[in-house]
């Protein structure tokens, strides 16, 4: 469950002000006196009641001459810094359960009701409205494959609601959490941790009655290319891929590029037999699921 991290009530801070802190901490998440002076410059943000208003003002005013998409502005996330050297700020909207944006766009759009891990630390503060609520398991990445369907031993720690200036640490590949809307909107600051590393590390979708990981939840843009490379047939591309199947420190890479390579031509149940010899224990149970599923058919 994620740590809560007391912090006494602060001076309100100005968004310029947080971000030179931060950057003059440069957060280790991984150490606790790093978390807590952290946590207290997230609180004296938290105490600037107009900050964030403010921001969103100015941002409906300049939108019609921005390009879209620049700002890093979503449905639900609002980036209140760029990215710095090993962390980012942002700002979560969570609506509640009968507010229009979520009658239109649903309750998976904002990741209510999906439970799921993370691949990066990161700290959280209830800024707005009531908080949304969680159920909490844990688990250990570690003793996890990451095969689709595998079985992962759950804990569940209890449910919570992230109150008005409370302050959460959630533990990269150790906190799951399925989320509940709030009663009614609400808003969350994050100080969130970045690090070039974590894109290579899966973040894991659960089914909590079963115990199971249902689905990876962070492909990378390496992914993407090779699989449109081997898609197009291009021979570099090709070799490339070979090459990344025997070498590649990412398993789930590997997978992917035995899975394109079984949907372009190449006989499935040949490419999945290599793939069983792969040396991967995540390649190889992935395989055998997929020939038995062929040979099924």
């Amino acid at each position: 469950m994620p740590r809560t991290i007391a912090t006494a009530p602060q001076q309100a801070a100005l968004l310029e002000e947080t971000i030179a802190a931060l950057d003059a901490l440069d957060p280790d998440f991984s150490q606790d006196e790093h978390l807590l002076t952290a946590a207290t410059h997230l609180r004296a943000l938290d105490a600037n009641r107009t900050f964030l208003g403010d921001l969103m003002v100015e941002e409906l005013k300049s939108s019609h001459r921005a390009d879209p998409g620049a700002n890093g502005y979503g449905p639900q996330a609002i980036m209140l810094s760029g990215a710095r050297p090993g962390y980012f700020l942002r700002a979560n909207i969570w609506p509640a359960a009968g507010d229009s944006v979520m009658r239109a766009g649903g309750a998976s759009s904002f990741a209510y009701g999906l439970p799921h891990d993370h691949n990066f630390d990161f700290l959280t503060i209830g800024h707005f409205g009531p908080g949304y609520g969680s159920d909490y398991y844990e688990y250990d990445y570690d003793s996890v494959i990451g095969v689709t369907g595998g079985s992962v031993a759950l804990r569940f720690r209890g449910r919570s609601i992230l109150s008005p200036g409370e302050v959460q640490h959630y533990r990269a590949h150790r906190d799951i959490h399925a989320q509940l809307p709030p009663a009614s909107l609400s808003v969350s600051l994050n100080v969130v941790a970045a690090n070039p590393a974590q894109a290579w590390h899966d973040q894991y979708r659960f089914d909590l009655n079963e115990g199971r990981i249902t689905a990876i939840l962070n492909p990378g843009a390496s992914e993407a290319l090779l699989r449109c490379g081997i898609a197009t047939g291009h021979q570099e591309m090709r070799d490339l891929a070979d090459h990344f199947t025997g070498a590649h420190p990412s398993e789930r890479l590997r997978l992917a590029i035995y899975d394109e390579r079984s949907r372009t031509g190449e006989d499935p149940d040949a490419v999945w037999r290599e793939a069983e010899l792969s040396g991967s224990r995540l390649v190889a149970g992935e395989a055998r699921q997929r020939r038995a599923a062929l040979a099924s058919v």
